[in-house]
């Protein structure tokens, strides 16, 4: 890419559209990280291993995500994991193909085999509960392509290295503030059952409110990450 990236308008266009999507993914790679995606992708031939080990088919936009950043671990597996192709697989019930794990083991995000057959299926999420019988795959994101851009949103906001922060317990005067003064991202409230995480833009910073109760912060460069620490005070960990 030659021109500038717009992240607000290409994210509206990627949360609308599955291509678009990762249009976005190729642009914040190119503004917001060290490097584009131009080798960032798993080869054609261990997705398909993968299929033939499964016995299944990975649906199109699952394909088209790993062979775009399945290679990037700083855009995918900073806390949480995305698996390699190598590592998918269905889960005990037979009612889901797993392809990401939190960090701790707490939890798990699949796709229904019964919707393999979509283009852009739902990704679903399944925490790990200490009572089994109550463990169920709930609603996250409608569309994988969706999925992934969250996955990168998130994963780049809690990068070992480089520009982020995380912000403990914002007050009521720095919600108000960054609802007032930073710029909402066009991205739906997830997970479905519990709708509680947004995200903002405040000129060179990523944001990600968790419900009140964190701040993610990923800067686009160290400068504009002081910045914000500015704009919003309060008991930033790094800062």
């Amino acid at each position: 890419m030659t021109h500038e990236f717009d992240l607000v308008r290409s994210l509206a266009a990627g949360a609308e559209d599955r291509h678009a999507a990762w249009d976005f993914v190729r642009g914040f790679a190119e503004h917001w990280t060290a490097a584009p995606l131009d080798t960032g992708g798993c080869p054609e031939a261990e997705v398909a291993a993968a299929e033939e080990r499964l016995g299944l088919r990975l649906p199109p936009a699952l394909r088209e995500a790993y062979t775009l950043l399945g290679g990037r671990e700083d855009l995918t597996s900073n806390h949480d994991t995305l698996r390699a192709p190598a590592e998918l697989y269905v889960d005990e019930a037979g009612e889901a193909l797993v392809f990401r794990d939190e960090n701790q083991g707490a939890a798990r995000w699949g796709i229904l085999l019964r919707d393999l057959a979509l283009d852009d299926p739902p990704v679903l999420v399944r925490p790990d509960l200490a009572d089994k019988n109550a463990e169920r795959w709930e609603g996250w994101l409608g569309r994988t392509s969706l999925a992934f851009l969250e996955i990168v949103l998130s994963e780049a906001a809690q990068a070992p290295t480089g520009p982020v922060d995380y912000l403990d317990a914002p007050d009521d005067e720095v919600l108000e503030r960054l609802e007032r003064d930073a710029t909402r991202l066009p991205f739906p409230l997830y997970p479905a059952e519990d709708p509680c995480i947004r995200w903002f833009l405040y000129r060179d910073v990523l944001l990600r409110d968790d419900a009140g109760s964190w701040i993610h912060a990923r800067g686009r460069t160290a400068e504009a990450l002081d910045g914000i620490r500015d704009v919003l005070a309060g008991d930033w960990l790094e800062g």
